[in-house]
């Protein structure tokens, strides 16, 4: 089971809000999904926290809707921008949209097949279904420590929870704050992909980097 531990409220996959309000920013994943659009493009970010993506993606000029089942999180989202409060699995809009974005992982984290199957109802038929993924080996070696965008983070623990599964705690550090994060992982392989994908009526598009992390799919 997720959970997490530090100051600030904690969502309840075990999110620290205040953590993810203290991270920069993340104008490369944003970037990114900007040079896989059309100008303009509307965009149904799943999982969107407090904004990290939402917010540079806004400045980039599409029109997006933020959505997380954590309150805490959205009430981070500037002013102006569209929310929408829902679990991912749940989440029946009556529209559909140019891209639908589901990043940080979460097809490895959740129920891949309902996070996939929500993507594919809210994508529009011509539309794109871009995914964030874990890089193959992301937990082989522990401890294991870096930097990012000023933040301390540790691998401190992996344990494995079933065929290519494991438990792993992420720790975070900014100033004199901690916070952790307790998750179980579930591998997602190339070749695997195709089949996955097509039990949500999406079909492989290619890759956005080539490390395969970052995947793009359209509608079958």
């Amino acid at each position: 089971m997720a959970h997490g531990t530090g100051p600030g409220p904690i969502a309840e996959d075990g999110s620290a809000v205040e953590y993810y309000q203290s991270a920069p920013l993340d104008e490369t994943g944003a970037s990114l999904v900007h040079g896989a659009l059309p100008d303009g493009a509307s965009i149904l970010e799943l999982g969107s926290g407090t904004g990290r993506v939402t917010v540079p993606l806004t400045a980039l000029g599409h029109p997006v809707t933020a959505v997380d089942a954590s309150e805490d999180m959205l009430a981070r989202i500037p002013s102006g921008i569209r929310t929408v409060l829902s679990g991912i699995e749940e989440l029946a809009l009556d529209e559909r949209f140019d891209c639908v974005l589901l990043m940080s992982y979460l097809v490895n984290y959740g129920d891949r097949d309902a996070l996939l199957a929500a993507c594919g109802r809210h994508v529009s038929p011509e539309g794109r279904v871009l995914i964030q993924r874990e890089a193959a080996g992301m937990f082989d070696v522990v401890p294991r420590e870096w930097t990012s965008g000023g933040i301390r983070m540790r691998l401190s623990e992996v344990v494995p929870a079933g065929p290519d599964r494991v438990t792993a705690t992420i720790e975070y550090g900014s100033g004199d704050r901690t916070w952790t994060h307790t998750f179980t992982t579930r591998r997602l392989d190339d070749d695997e992909l195709p089949a996955v994908l097509a039990k949500a009526g999406l079909r492989l598009d290619g890759f956005l980097t080539d490390d395969h992390t970052w995947v793009a799919a359209r509608p079958v």
